[in-house]
């Protein structure tokens, strides 16, 4: 992350690593769906609509997450049939 400019101490965001560039907020949402099965794909139209208007709808998106869609205590330990679906280097 450093060599690309990211301090991995600061996780102020979300970032997506991906061929040798960093994606942040609404850009690294869009480039993981590139990687994610069924209607998700959809969502990369999104990268049509102009960054601020983009890192705009993220911003609220994140700040809302929990109250749309709950909070755990605890993380999943995932299946090995989950795991497998994870994407790694």
């Amino acid at each position: 992350m450093r060599e690309l400019g990211i301090d991995p101490s600061d996780a102020g965001t979300f970032v997506v690593i991906s061929g040798g560039e960093a994606f942040t907020r609404s850009d690294a949402a869009i480039r993981l769906t590139q990687h994610l099965r069924g209607g998700w794909k959809v969502l990369r139209v999104l990268g049509v609509l102009p960054r601020p208007m983009r890192d705009w709808a993220y911003g609220i998106v994140a700040r809302n997450r929990y109250r749309w869609f709950g909070r755990f205590d605890q993380c999943m330990v995932p299946s090995s049939e989950i795991r497998d679906r994870f994407i790694t280097n």
